[in-house]
């Protein structure tokens, strides 16, 4: 049975993407995790087989690798690896617009969430991988990590943070397709999308662009489940919503 791995499933954008799949996808297994509880309720008239299982966790290596062996035993095919977990700002800091603006506490957790925990998802749920199943794994990037894209400065840990981030999957999808050639890495932009994340600078967003959860996870969606667009893009691939490539 192909299975559905969303990490970071307490996000909006997570809880879109889940819906998603119950939409497209018609037998599968759905695995969610996140530090706290989730609730998903399914069509018993719908004409599919799909299952979901909740895993709660700190995200520490013993809690993930421990949740990597359980789905281990369950002679899955891992298809998708998503991971939605990221952070601009808390109630204590925002985004910097200035060096002297720049917290190591802030710094420290934005690298954290918005890099390692990542990059540590992709190691111990790599393997579940096998050679002959084809996989996505996927995981939030910006725009802003873009180190050629950079016009304005500012935002120094987010930007920090993201552009590691794609230098961290750019490493991993060398790695991963030597031995798994059917795996493909991908680092998507969502755009400005309507969440809590976004909530404090949307008012100087044109008309227009600013996307709902559900918009955003249709075409994530279609993006990934397109074969030959993956083929005939890098590995990892690093793309926003409308799947233009975005340069490194």
């Amino acid at each position: 049975m192909q299975l559905y791995i969303v990490c970071g499933a307490s996000s909006e954008i997570a809880k879109a993407y889940f819906t998603a799949l119950k939409n497209h996808i018609r037998c599968g297994h759905i695995v969610t995790i996140s530090r706290g509880e989730f609730k998903a309720t399914f069509d018993e008239t719908a004409n599919n087989e799909i299952s979901h299982q909740h895993f709660k966790t700190d995200y520490s290596d013993k809690s993930l690798s421990g949740i990597a062996k359980e789905l281990a035993s369950g002679h899955y095919d891992l298809t998708q690896l998503m991971i939605f977990n990221g952070l601009l700002h808390d109630p204590e800091h925002v985004p910097e617009r200035k060096l002297e603006q720049i917290s190591e506490q802030h710094f420290i957790n934005s690298m954290t969430t918005n890099a390692l925990l990542p990059i540590r998802c992709v190691a111990l749920f790599s393997t579940l991988l096998k050679p002959q199943v084809a996989t996505v794994i996927c995981a939030l990037s910006a725009r802003v990590g873009s180190i050629s894209d950079n016009k304005l400065g500012g935002w120094y840990s987010y930007r920090a943070s993201k552009a590691a981030l794609n230098m961290l999957f750019k490493s991993a999808a060398i790695e991963l397709s030597r031995r798994y050639k059917k795996c493909h890495c991908v680092l998507f932009h969502p755009g400005t999308t309507d969440t809590p994340l976004s909530k404090p600078f949307q008012a100087n967003v044109p008309e227009g662009k600013l996307f709902t959860p559900e918009f955003v996870t249709e075409q994530l969606y279609s993006l990934i489940s397109d074969a030959d667009y993956l083929q005939q893009s890098q590995n990892p691939a690093y793309f926003d919503w409308q799947g233009k490539p975005i340069d490194w």
